[in-house]
């Protein structure tokens, strides 16, 4: 009798030990979803105001079209992105656009200051600082995940119940190199 009390409780631990490890996979896994879900919140925000930014801007500068068009083509990419990834990619592009569109205005000192303008850029740049903590929120969330995933023993669970390592959301290096060119 003693045998299958041992047996019983072993196969208690392992059911235990199995349950709670899947619930910390599963609990990371919708943080990773919650923390892309403030993200995209904040994303959307700075898709809203690029259009009006982008038409105070053309009120003085109505011959920079090309400016106005990269802004707009690089906003509809960021839009249409699926994959983190992707995200990336597009938002480096609308980050380079925006600096070109900020660089075309310190040409025009009515412009600056305007306060309509202003008001914009400082709603922009408050937006620019929530994403970043909401990306590096994302991040931290992403890296418990994918830890966990690749750790031992937890990686038994993870493989068994078909968990996959996420995608960091990194922005900004590649444009950040890159000096703005404009052109008048």
């Amino acid at each position: 009798m003693s045998i299958t009390y041992i047996i019983l409780i072993i196969v208690v631990v392992v059911v235990l030990w199995l349950a709670g490890a899947f619930n910390a996979l599963v609990r990371s896994r919708n943080r990773v979803k919650e923390s892309w879900s403030d993200i995209d919140v904040q994303l959307k925000r700075r898709y809203d105001l690029i259009p009006n930014l982008v038409n105070t801007v053309k009120g003085y500068a109505t011959h920079e079209s090309e400016v106005f068009e990269r802004v707009i083509k690089a906003r509809s990419a960021a839009m249409g992105a699926h994959s983190v990834a992707e995200h990336g990619q597009a938002e480096n592009m609308l980050s380079g656009a925006l600096k070109s569109l900020f660089a075309l205005a310190e040409a025009y000192p009515t412009l600056r200051a305007s306060e309509n303008f202003a008001k914009l850029q400082d709603e922009l740049s408050d937006t620019e600082n929530k994403i970043q903590a909401a990306r590096r929120f994302y991040n931290t969330n992403v890296l418990t995940l994918n830890t966990k995933i690749e750790q031992v023993p937890t990686n038994l669970v993870a493989s068994m119940f078909g968990f996959k390592k996420e995608q960091f959301f990194e922005i900004g290096n590649s444009v950040e190199k890159e000096p703005v060119k404009v052109s008048f």
